[in-house]
């Protein structure tokens, strides 16, 4: 199962007919509004293919300037991390050693390009001390 929240943008004078239709289409969870026309929604599907379907239903309806997912969750991603969890050490052990001076830790990493949970904190348990 997938969840993704979008944010749909209107013109504010066309607002409450965009959350109604929204509310009616069947294809997301109205949540929330402002009045500068953005509104916060929710789609559910097995599949990625599922949730573009309802995005297009979305895109199409009347008055809407634009429909973009701003986060997404997947059960099977979710999953396979909580097994890496559950059957590694996730926290490097040198988290763990109170013998580590760590105002002396010199960062190594970019989180922004870091690799999966597992392989990273291998390289991490591996670094140079």
């Amino acid at each position: 199962m997938n969840i993704s929240s979008i944010v749909v943008k209107t013109v504010p004078k066309y607002l409450e007919e965009v959350v109604q239709s929204l509310k009616d289409c069947g294809a997301c969870d109205y949540h929330m509004h402002d009045e500068l026309g953005r509104v916060i929604i929710t789609i559910e599907g097995e599949g990625v293919a599922e949730e573009l379907e309802k995005l297009r239903i979305i895109e199409a309806i009347p008055h809407v300037i634009t429909a973009d997912m701003q986060m997404a969750y997947s059960e099977d991603e979710l999953d396979a991390h909580m097994e890496v969890i559950a059957n590694g050490d996730a926290v490097p052990k040198i988290l763990n050693d109170d013998r580590v001076d760590f105002t002396n830790m010199t960062y190594n990493g970019d989180l922004k390009k870091r690799d999966d949970l597992a392989t990273f904190t291998r390289k991490f348990d591996q670094t140079k001390r």
